[in-house]
Parts: structure tokens; sequence; C-alpha cells
């Protein structure tokens, strides 16, 4: 759709220069959407893969696996409730 009214506004003359402004915004549109189609998008998930790991570090991973080993973790037992 971006492609057929790109190749409209080619041969549009409209006043005030709104065709040719118009031209340039679907220009960039179709250069984005190019650039889009062109990267993986497991490529780009890839990259934000190690930084909240590395936010937390080290002693939290320690912490869980501890956690893990002890059956420990999950929602904490509700206290009972006195009549």
């Amino acid at each position: 759709m971006i492609d057929a009214a790109h190749r409209l506004l080619a041969t549009t003359t409209l006043p005030e220069g709104r065709s040719e402004r118009a031209y340039e915004l679907l220009t960039a549109a179709l250069d984005l959407a190019d650039d889009l189609l062109a990267q993986s998008p497991a490529a780009a998930l890839g990259k934000k893969g190690g930084k909240a790991t590395a936010k937390r570090g080290p002693d939290y991973y320690r912490k869980i696996s501890a956690m893990r080993k002890e059956h420990k973790g999950g929602r904490p037992p509700s206290k009972p409730k006195p009549n």
C-alpha cells in the first residue's frame, strides 16, 4: 500500500507543495519498511537478553538456587485467621 501511494504521488502535483512532502514521507516509510524486513526479529531481541541478568547479579541467582534446593520460594503460607 505504501509503495502504491508512493508511485501515485510521484506523478501527481497538488497545490502548496503537498505532494512533494507526502512523497518525501512515503520515501522514508518505504526505506524504514525495507530495513525492518531485512532485520531478523530474533536478532533484535537477542541484543536485550543479558541486560536484565546483568542487573540482578550473581547474588540474586545464588539466592534463587538455594531456595530451589531447599524447596523454598513461591507464595508464603497464609496465616490462620482468628475466630
